[in-house]
Order: C-alpha cells, then structure tokens, then sequence
C-alpha cells in the first residue's frame, strides 16, 4: 500500500515538472534576469513539492507552483548584491537568418522594456503573459484583483508607447491613440465593475 501511494505521488511530481517546468523557468528567469537561478528556482520548487499531498493541492496545483517560484525568486534577489545580465535566448529550430536576427532583436527588446516597468506591473504582466487570470494572479502575489488589472493594463499601455513596440507591431501613431483612448474607457469600466477573470495572453499587445 505505501510502495503504491509512493508511487502515485512520484508519478504526480514528474507529471507537474513536465507540464509546468518550462514555464516556471521563465517567470523566474524574467523575475531574475539569471536563466541559471532560475533553473535553481525551479529546482527548489520541485523538491517542496515532493512535501505536498497531491490531494491536498488539486486544480489549485499550477497556483501554488507560482507562489512557490515568486516567493523563492524574491528571496534570492533580496539576497544579491548585483544583478546578472540577461541571458540569450534558448536556441532552438533552425530559421532563416534574416528571420533569426528579426527575432532575437524584437525578444531583447521586449525583455528590456518589461524589466523596465515598475516591479508591481512586471511581475502582474508577466503572470497574464503565463495564462493567469487575474484573481489567480491576485492570489498569487496576495494582492487585490482589481489593483492587477490596473497593474496589468497599465504595464501594456507602457509598453505599447514604446516607439520601438510600436514599429514591431505596425501601430501607427493616430492608431495607438485612438486605441490607447478606448482601451482607456473600456479598462474604467472594467476595472469598476466587470468581473470576467479571463485575460488574453498576447504581449505585449493585447
């Protein structure tokens, strides 16, 4: 009976690692700007999750995961005296050089306008840009639902009025002000009363 539930769990960890691994590397990489913490982050996570009764956690899994890897990224970098620079991108296929290079460029350049927003917008973007909710990013960071969808419409306003954002995405001056002023109405009336937890996931448009 205990080599089976030992089994179970086993089967439940590498079952989590598989599926939210890459994902939680991320968050912490672009919390950290250190890919090598980051897996150190992830790693540390893994193991107190080996401590946690599976039923006990449920649908609240990927939840708790984040909160882990958050709370653990914020120590270390409580605990730096410097900060790392970023680390290139993962390679991956084969592409077209010019493709390659137009690739790589818009990635630097995203990253370093969202190390750039203010530490409560980032980690709110970043969470959104991972497929949270925002009453899961609330409860995550153990803020108010209503102070991160300010934080996260605020955060992509920022970053879309960035020239370079703007040329990447093909927006147009005029466009980006006619947008920006309904996204601007749209986001009051939402913030006061809507209650849909469902945010898109494009960055850094929506």
């Amino acid at each position: 009976m205990a080599n089976g539930s030992c089994e179970k769990k086993r089967d439940w960890v590498l079952a989590a690692l598989r599926a939210y691994e890459a994902r939680l590397t991320r968050f912490a990489g672009r919390l950290l700007n250190d890919d090598e913490a980051a897996r150190d982050v992830v790693q540390h996570v893994f193991l107190k999750l080996c401590d946690q009764q599976p039923e006990l956690l449920q649908d609240r899994l990927p939840q708790w995961l984040f909160t882990a890897c958050r709370h653990r990224a914020i120590d270390l970098l409580r605990s730096r005296t410097r900060t790392a620079p970023l680390d290139e991108p993962c390679a991956g296929r084969e592409l077209d050089p010019a493709i390659a290079a137009e690739k790589q460029e818009a990635y630097h350049r995203i990253n370093r306008l969202v190390e750039q927003l203010a530490p409560t917008q980032r980690e709110a973007v970043l969470l959104w840009s991972e497929g949270f909710a925002y009453k899961q990013i609330a409860r995550i960071t153990d803020r108010t639902e209503g102070s991160i969808r300010l934080a996260v419409h605020r955060g992509l306003k920022q970053l879309r009025s960035d020239p370079s954002i703007r040329q990447l995405l093909g927006i147009t001056t005029k466009e980006g002000e006619e947008k920006g002023e309904k996204e601007e109405k749209g986001k009051k009336k939402e913030i006061a009363g809507s209650t849909d937890s469902s945010p898109r996931r494009t960055l850094p448009s929506e």
